[in-house]
């Protein structure tokens, strides 16, 4: 008997997903949906198709993906937009979702969410990616250019012989090299730009005459328009580059947002507990036992509803 799951049944996967993600989880909607996932060999098979989408939707575009996925989770009615959505995930079919898509999956330079990579460079120059990164490296006579399409990157520029800048290229705008060590990462619809060491010019993709300066020790965010006002660059910003996620106290919820870059499959947190503050060193690789910790020092408790659906809730 083919464990394909039908249309029907595919609606219902839909269905359970926007319920689960909806807030609002009670005891007796899980309880129903684990009793609906264990009564049917093609529920199981449609449910695989759901988490499989997650993990493919990880290595699209933040901006792509979050203004979609949001847009579908609006109201009941999306459950046939996120119908539609895993209808066509066979083999590349979701790269027409956007245009965007492409340009990262076909770069030169991928890291997973897992993954970290990095890079030494024609000039001498290095590249450091983080997880679910992607770029293309564009060297020419006249430039060296870093095309960032997704994810985040720590750059180590070196000397170079012919005088060539040192570009970094985001969705909004660009980052100019001043002999300097420093982080770009995009963001949802803006990109953020950390130096560590001397000092970059910043440049809006719509201000192409107009650069602010920024030097060793500050942050900003750019949108397409404006840079934002400088910010102090928090201590341990590039602790991922060991492995390491630093944080002082950070609201809980922002905290398992960030640990979910690297983490397959979806990470939740419930929303009465998001305030909660967190503080400490957290190996990214070992992310079980990150979550597996929370309940010694938080008053939550961690909930596997499979493999990859996990939900951080009141103890």
């Amino acid at each position: 008997m083919s464990h394909t799951p039908d249309f029907q049944t595919l609606e219902a996967a839909a269905t359970w997903y926007v319920q689960l993600n909806d807030g609002e989880i009670d005891e007796a909607r899980i309880l129903a949906w684990q009793q609906w996932l264990q009564a049917s060999p093609q529920h199981a098979a449609a449910w695989e198709r759901v988490e499989r989408l997650h993990q493919q939707w990880a290595r699209v575009p933040q901006q792509t993906a979050l203004s979609r996925l949001s847009a579908a989770q609006k109201q009941r009615r999306e459950a046939l937009t996120v119908l539609s959505i895993l209808l066509v995930m066979g083999g590349a079919g979701w790269l027409a979702v956007e245009h965007v898509p492409y340009r990262a999956l076909l770069a030169q330079q991928h890291t997973r969410g897992n993954q970290r990579r990095t890079l030494d460079l024609q000039d001498g120059s290095r590249l450091v990616l983080n997880a679910d990164t992607a770029v293309d490296i564009r060297f020419s006579a006249l430039q060296r250019l870093i095309q960032l399409h997704q994810g985040e990157v720590l750059v180590q520029t070196a000397q170079d012989a012919a005088r060539r800048p040192f570009i970094v290229q985001s969705e909004e705008g660009s980052i100019l090299a001043l002999g300097t060590r420093f982080s770009v990462r995009q963001l949802l619809g803006k990109t953020r730009v950390g130096v560590l060491e001397a000092a970059v010019q910043v440049r809006p993709l719509q201000s192409i005459h107009h650069a602010d300066r920024l030097v060793a020790g500050q942050q900003v965010t750019f949108d397409c328009n404006r840079v934002s006002p400088p910010e102090h660059l928090p201590e341990g910003s590039t602790a991922w580059v060991q492995g390491l996620l630093s944080v002082n106290d950070w609201p809980l919820g922002t905290f398992l947002d960030e640990l979910s870059r690297y983490r397959p499959g979806v990470l939740r947190c419930d929303e009465s507990i998001r305030h909660l503050r967190i503080s400490g060193t957290f190996a990214l690789d070992d992310i079980d036992t990150v979550l597996e910790n929370l309940g010694k020092t938080l008053p939550v408790k961690v909930r596997y509803l499979t493999r990859y659906w996990t939900r951080v809730e009141p103890a």
